[in-house]
Order: C-alpha cells, then structure tokens, then sequence
C-alpha cells in the first residue's frame, strides 16, 4: 500500500513521505522488534533479500526522516523516529487535510465517504466519532471560534 506517492522534494514538511512494500515491511520489523541492524532486519523478513537492498532500504527510511541510526563500531542500528501509532496519526491527519484544502465539493465528499465507511465497519465508532465532534465543537467555543 502506497501512500500519496510523490517525490520527496515536493513533499515538504506537510505529507509524510512515500512508503514503497519493502519500506512498509521494514518498519513494521523494527516496530515489532525496536533497534535493528541491517543483519537483524534480513533476518525477520519473511522473504530473502539481499543485504545491501535492506542496507539501502534503512538508509532511505533514515533520509526520509522516519528512522533515527546510531553507528556502533562498524555498524549502523535504526530505530524508528515514530511510533506505528504516531505514524498513522500522521498518514491520516495529512491525507485529511490535504482533502479539505481542495474545493469546497471534496470535503464534503471526503466527510460523506468517512462517516459512510465508518458506518459500515463499525457502529461504535461511529458513535465514538459524534463524541468527538462534540468534544470538539465544546473546544472552539471554549476559545471563542464558534
């Protein structure tokens, strides 16, 4: 699953950047296990792959901001800069709000299609997405905004 596939120099601070299969793999690995080296990562991937393509794969998640390293001797160990959850938080925020920039049709588009597949995934989520809007409707009044 790709998301908002862009070159990374027109992406900004904004979007998160692109994630390709093996990026996604890579850092569901080092989520579920915490610092990893390169020999660490070849060794939880559930196909083989050559060590300088997982080499190459780290050093790109590291350009792109989404894994810290430290070198230990002759060894680089990646840890993720964010939390999976923090991550989706992130992926999710941005694609939101990247659709309510557009015109005014696609964000009420986009608020028509979440509470419909919200509706149809789960009732209690639904029910947990009007509290929230509810929390924070009370917010902006608080802060004279509505």
């Amino acid at each position: 699953m790709r998301f908002l596939k862009r070159p990374l120099a027109d992406q900004g601070a904004a979007l998160p950047p692109a994630l390709g299969h093996l990026e996604i793999t890579v850092m569901e690995i080092l989520w579920d296990r915490g610092e990893s080296n390169v020999h660490d990562v070849v060794q939880k991937l559930d196909r083989p792959l050559a060590y300088t393509t997982v080499m190459t794969t780290l050093d790109r998640l590291f350009k792109k901001g989404l894994l810290a390293r430290r070198k230990s001797e002759r060894a680089f160990f990646y840890s993720p800069s964010l939390s999976r959850r923090e991550w989706e938080h992130k992926r999710a925020g941005d694609f939101v709000a990247g659709f309510l920039a557009g015109p005014q049709p696609s964000s009420e588009l986009l608020i028509s299609c979440l509470v419909e597949a919200v509706g149809q995934q789960d009732e209690a989520l639904l029910d947990e997405l009007e509290r929230k809007i509810r929390i924070k409707r009370k917010e902006l009044c608080r802060r004279g905004k509505s």
